[in-house]
C-alpha cells in the first residue's frame, strides 16, 4: 500500500478547525498490526501525565535539582499507578539492562544536567550499576552503551524547529541517524520511520518532553530569541512519544495563539506528529485517545 499523500492545504484546512488536528486524526486508522505505547485501563487510553511547579526554576536553563526529582517522580509513580517512584522505575528497567538516556544539548535549551542526573539516579536506585549507564546526545552512534543499549530513556526540551514544525521527543533520536537529511524531506514527514529502522521504538522505556522554558516561535535554522521562549515551568511524562509530543505541540499553539492575538499555525506544520501515528503505527495523536492527567501549578497552564 503506497503512502497517503498529505497536501498542505489538507493540513492547514484541518489545523483551521481544531488545535492540532484532532478531528483528522481520529479519523484515519493506525497501521495495522501495530500497537501504540503504554495503553492504560479499560479504554484504552494512552497516559501523557503533565506535572509543573511554580519553584522548579533557579535560573532560565537550570532547574533546582531537588524540585525537578521529585517532578520526576511525581510524573512516573502516576504514569504507572504506584506511590513508589523506584518501584515505578523497576516496571520498565531491570538490572541487568543496558540503559541509555539519551539527551539534547541545544546550547539555549538543554536537556540540563539537573534532568539527567535526576532520571541516572533513578535507573540506578532500579538496580542497573553505574557503568552501564550513559547519557549522551551527539556521539549515541559512537557510544558503547547506546550501542549495546537494551534499554533508552528519551528526554528532551520542546522547541519550535525550522524543519520539523517541533522538536519534541519523536525527533529527539534522530542522531542515532547515519544521514541525517534522509529524514528532512517534506517538513520530516517520515522521522517516525528511525523508530523501527534504528530498533528505537522497542527500547525506549520512558519519554519526557521538558516544558521547562519552551520555544514557541522561531524564524530560521537553530534560531533562538528571549522574545519567544516563556517559563512554563512543566513536564511532560509518557510512554507513547507521540502522545507525549501531541499535547506538546497543543501547549506551543496556545502561547502562539496567547501572545500573536490569532491563530498562528507552527511553519512548517509539526505533521510528522500526527503521520507517526496515522502513517507509520508509532502512537497515538488524537486528543480523544489520550488521557491527560495534570498535576501541580494549575496557574497559566494552556491546556
Amino acid at each position: 500500500m503506497g503512502k497517503k499523500v498529505i497536501t498542505r492545504r489538507d493540513f492547514l484546512k484541518v489545523a483551521a478547525m481544531t488545535p492540532f488536528t484532532g478531528a483528522w486524526a481520529c479519523s484515519l486508522k493506525t497501521k495495522k498490526g501495530e500497537e501504540p505505547f503504554g495503553k492504560s485501563g479499560d479504554d484504552g487510553k494512552v497516559k501523557v501525565v503533565l506535572i509543573r511547579n511554580e519553584n522548579v526554576l533557579v535560573s532560565f536553563n537550570k532547574p533546582d535539582p531537588a524540585v525537578i526529582q521529585r517532578m520526576l517522580d511525581d510524573a512516573v509513580s502516576t504514569l504507572f499507578d504506584v506511590k513508589d517512584p523506584v518501584a515505578a522505575w523497576k516496571q520498565i528497567i531491570k538490572p541487568s539492562d543496558i540503559v541509555g538516556i539519551k539527551s539534547n544539548v541545544w546550547r539555549p535549551i538543554s536537556t540540563t544536567r539537573e534532568v539527567e542526573q535526576a532520571l541516572k539516579r533513578r535507573v540506578m536506585d532500579a538496580g542497573v550499576p553505574e557503568e552501564n549507564i550513559g547519557i549522551d546526545d551527539r556521539g549515541v552512534r559512537r557510544n558503547p552503551i547506546f550501542q549495546n543499549a537494551t534499554a533508552l530513556i528519551n528526554a528532551r526540551p520542546a522547541r519550535t524547529h525550522h524543519w520539523s514544525g517541533m522538536g519534541g521527543c519523536i525527533k529527539n533520536p534522530v542522531t542515532f541517524v547515519r544521514y541525517i537529511p534522509d529524514y528532512h524531506g517534506d517538513s520530516c514527514s517520515d522521522l517516525a520511520r528511525l523508530w523501527t529502522e534504528y530498533n528505537i521504538k522497542e527500547r525506549t522505556k520512558l519519554n519526557i518532553l521538558l516544558m521547562l522554558n519552551p520555544l514557541f516561535h522561531g524564524i530560521g535554522p537553530h534560531h533562538f530569541s528571549n522574545q519567544y521562549v516563556w517559563e512554563y515551568k512543566g513536564v511532560l511524562v509518557s510512554q507513547d512519544p507521540v502522545a507525549v509530543d501531541a499535547i506538546g505541540v497543543r501547549i506551543l499553539e496556545a502561547k502562539r495563539r496567547e501572545f500573536f492575538g490569532d491563530d498562528r499555525p507552527l511553519q512548517p506544520p509539526a505533521k510528522h506528529i500526527f503521520l507517526a501515528d496515522t502513517r507509520h503505527g508509532l502512537g497515538v495523536s488524537s486528543p480523544d485517545k489520550i488521557q491527560l492527567i495534570k498535576l501541580g501549578w494549575k496557574e497559566g497552564i494552556l491546556i
